[in-house]
């Protein structure tokens, strides 16, 4: 289980995270929803142990990470894997390279087992033999595929997805989602995925929270969400799929809808 009590960061000096109270449980996703600029980033940072909050805590497994460091912190971390925006991928390494990174670097496997283990993998996430390709031969969903393959490689409990569907189609994103049920049933993995998409948020979901202001202001089991008359999330879900309620006068969530576009 991972238990938030309290987070507060600041940057810039803008509050962007104002006292998030939050449990996640074991083998569930729950998504973190929240219009351009939220915080739905910084919040996935402080769990990763990236960055570290100015108030709260953060309990993984019942420990504190929040006063960790070094290698103390490495230990958890090594529990949360993390498929990062946009895949991150490291451009000068093969597809392979960027696979069994984590492996290499964490634990004390031979390359014939990192190898091996890279296929398992990549296979897991309906990619076959694309291992000695550079991530510039690949599409922007085989990207995204890569990096999943990446972020369980090191055999997490937990995972975390920063916005893993942005700018993928229809199709490739229905494909991805179904890829996250099947690692989730396959692995026990216990995710949290941070989206402004909802098609993402309602096809893969046990929960959703809605993230405004620097708290997450509703949550509920997905079925509820979607039904809520909550304004705010009313609002939000109004405002992503368009239509009158979409402009920016009657949308105190995401405002000038021009102004987020990603």
């Amino acid at each position: 289980m991972i238990k938030i009590k309290g987070l507060k960061k600041k940057l810039g000096g803008k509050q962007v995270l104002d006292g998030i109270d939050l449990e996640i449980m074991d083998g569930e996703i729950f998504t973190l929803l929240g219009g351009s600029g939220e915080g739905k980033s910084v919040f996935l940072k402080n769990l990763l142990g990236l960055m570290r909050p100015d108030e709260g805590s953060i309990k993984i497994d019942g420990q504190e990470i929040t006063v960790l460091s070094g290698e103390d912190l490495l230990k958890v971390q090594v529990k949360v894997g993390m498929m990062f925006q946009g895949g991150a991928l490291f451009d000068s390494l093969t597809v392979a390279e960027n696979v069994g990174f984590g492996m290499k670097r964490l634990t004390d496997r031979s390359p014939d087992e990192i190898k091996t283990l890279v296929k398992k993998y990549l296979k897991m996430v309906r990619l076959e033999d694309v291992e000695n390709l550079l991530p510039e031969k690949l599409s922007i969903g085989m990207k995204r595929r890569v990096a999943l393959a990446r972020a369980i490689a090191t055999q997490p409990e937990y995972i975390l997805y920063d916005e893993p569907t942005t700018g993928l189609d229809p199709i490739t994103t229905s494909a991805v989602c179904n890829i996250f049920l099947e690692l989730r049933d396959k692995l026990k993995l216990t995710s949290i995925i941070v989206t402004h998409e909802l098609e993402t948020a309602f096809k893969v979901s046990d929960r959703i929270g809605l993230l405004h202001n620097g708290k997450i202001c509703f949550t509920a089991p997905t079925n509820e969400f979607k039904e809520s008359k909550d304004r705010y999330v009313k609002n939000f879900i109004e405002g992503n799929t368009g239509g009158d309620h979409a402009e920016k006068e009657k949308d105190p969530i995401r405002g000038d809808r021009d102004e987020i576009k990603q």
